[in-house]
């Protein structure tokens, strides 16, 4: 067995030779004095050597532990200089292949398809959802490293907080992008987002919008009329008491969309919430689907008149954002308008529309 000593003083001779430590380590000398270890092991009848650096650089511990490495997959049947090779291909691959990198990849080709949907809203929530739950763990992980223990973990902390709709959508999304991975990242294996539905947390019940009886309209309508607030806010809820639209529809809305000569509002379907039922249901082309048309009265008229007369060059929404012309205003603008109304968990923006619908029916 060689002893540190013994290489620090192994001569040059002017020729090769090499000294044996045990289990198929040397260190050999060349010609020239430098110092090398070596691996020697049999493969097939052959004999083979790997090289794992030079001494005193590399310790005769170090290299005893790296020949314990290599020792390793023969155990198994297993050629170590293929095994050192795939080991250093997977170190390649993981340096190019963090989770972040692969998820900016999956974001960047879900969001063309988000966008021809008309769904420009999702990819902002998939950012908001990761960067605040799933990148303070994965972030700098190699993709092959993730396991189905880490994304259960993940998805385990956002239903103990209560967020249940929020782990829902994160067992879609990881098993997106890890789909998408599969065909995309070389050798990457065994899919570890499968079957995370199966011990997923049960939904509470569903809790609909809350809305309005018709005996109930005349004192909101009184409420609203006499409600002080941001313009931009009494009017836009004013507009869906008189329209019936949804808030998506209102909130995302441009001049363009107004025939103010024909009292219409033509919504394009890039807006309807029903676009992809139509189409399946219809079999139609997306660019067949007819847009959504709705019949303005003259109140409701007026104030879409008001609205684009103070239209600034720098608007783009018919109703923009309260600190931002070119953002539209929020839907938790509306909503909490109606709570300090008086109407917390009695009305929403979304249930103005239901109350419409219940009043008329």
């Amino acid at each position: 067995m060689l002893i540190d000593l013994k290489a620090r003083q192994a001569k040059m001779t002017g020729r090769s030779y090499a000294i044996a430590d045990f289990d198929g380590l040397y260190l050999n000398i060349s010609a020239t004095g430098f110092k090398a270890w070596h691996f020697r092991f049999s493969w097939g009848g052959k004999r083979e050597r790997i090289s794992f650096g030079g001494y005193p650089a590399l310790s005769l511990k170090e290299a005893r532990e790296l020949r314990d490495e290599a020792r390793a997959p023969l155990a198994k049947g297993v050629n170590p200089h293929s095994d050192r090779k795939r080991k250093r291909h997977a170190i390649m691959l993981a340096g190019d292949h963090t989770f972040k990198a692969v998820y900016d990849k999956w974001l960047a080709h879900r969001s063309l398809s988000l966008e021809n949907e008309g769904r420009q809203s999702t990819p902002k929530q998939i950012e908001r959802v990761f960067k605040k739950d799933v990148f303070p763990l994965l972030r700098h992980m190699a993709i092959y490293n993730v396991t189905r223990a880490h994304l259960l973990d993940i998805i385990g902390r956002v239903e103990e907080r209560g967020s249940f709709s929020v782990a829902e959508k994160l067992r879609t999304w990881f098993t997106q992008l890890f789909t998408y991975a599969s065909v995309v990242v070389p050798d990457m294996g065994d899919n570890p987002s499968k079957d995370l539905d199966v011990v997923a947390m049960p939904l509470p019940p569903a809790e609909n919008n809350p809305f309005l009886r018709r005996p109930e309209l005349p004192t909101m309508l009184q409420t609203l009329r006499t409600y002080r607030s941001r313009p931009n806010t009494r009017l836009g809820l004013r507009l869906l008491m008189l329209t019936g639209v949804r808030t998506g529809e209102l909130r995302y809305a441009t001049p363009d969309q107004f025939d103010m000569e024909r009292g219409l509002w033509i919504i394009p379907v890039v807006r309807l919430k029903q676009r992809k039922q139509l189409k399946k249901k219809k079999r139609q082309r997306f660019s067949d689907i007819p847009p959504y048309i709705v019949p303005l009265s003259l109140r409701a008229q007026e104030i879409v008149r008001h609205l684009l007369e103070k239209f600034e060059p720098a608007q783009v929404y018919l109703i923009p954002g309260d600190w931002n012309l070119k953002s539209r205003i929020s839907e938790n603008t509306f909503n909490g308008a109606l709570k300090r109304m008086g109407y917390e968990d009695q009305l929403t923006g979304h249930g103005i529309r239901a109350t419409i619908s219940t009043a008329l029916n």
